[in-house]
């Protein structure tokens, strides 16, 4: 079996760094819904309880941080991004997704990046329910892009035509940003702003 590469100036490490630039918020799960909206013809919400009785997959993927780190076979499993496409019935002219957190984060990420089978809305990590650090009650996963991508207490799926920033892309950090590309800022200048750890 032919092994698998590592992202160009990636380093792998054994436990995960974890962010939260606006702090980890507290999750009301009675409250808590998951939107699909902007331009689809079948706009969605989901509680919790029915985002669990969806159907799931399993992917097993390495994480990787723009900022240099990387941890090897992570395990996921949750809602296929395309059976969300397919139920929400995302209309043709749709050119990019905007992520919506309970925190206030965004992130914006070219809509041909969620059309790929390994690209899900996260439940799980290996084998229990998403952590609160690490983005309960769900998240994207979208293993080719770098992780700020992958937002983190995830409450909206919004499709749209143009473009427009997210919360790292307002400050300089890339449109895409694909991991194998090194696409980590606008024009490939700019340089890493501060981040905390809070763990």
């Amino acid at each position: 079996m032919q092994e698998v590469q590592k992202p160009p100036n990636q380093k792998y490490i054994k436990n995960f760094i974890v962010y939260a630039e606006f702090g980890i918020p507290e999750v009301n799960l009675e409250s808590y819904r998951l939107k699909v909206s902007g331009e689809v013809e079948n706009p969605l919400s989901f509680t919790y309880d029915e985002l669990m009785k969806l159907p799931r997959r399993e992917i097993i993927e390495d994480f990787h941080c723009v900022t240099g780190w990387s941890i090897k076979s992570v395990k996921w499993e949750g809602i296929p991004f395309k059976l969300l496409i397919e139920t929400a019935k995302v209309k043709k002219d749709v050119n990019w997704v905007m992520f919506y957190s309970l925190d206030g984060y965004t992130s914006i990420i070219p809509y041909e990046d969620v059309l790929k089978d390994n690209v899900i809305v996260a439940l799980f990590m290996n084998g229990e329910k998403l952590p609160l650090k690490h983005g309960f009650p769900a998240r994207p996963i979208i293993p080719h892009l770098y992780a700020w991508k992958s937002a983190k207490w995830l409450t909206e799926i919004e499709f749209i035509k143009d473009y427009v920033d997210g919360y790292w892309e307002e400050r300089g950090y890339h449109e895409r940003g694909n991991v194998w590309e090194e696409e980590r800022f606008k024009g490939q200048g700019g340089k890493h702003l501060r981040r905390r750890p809070v763990l």
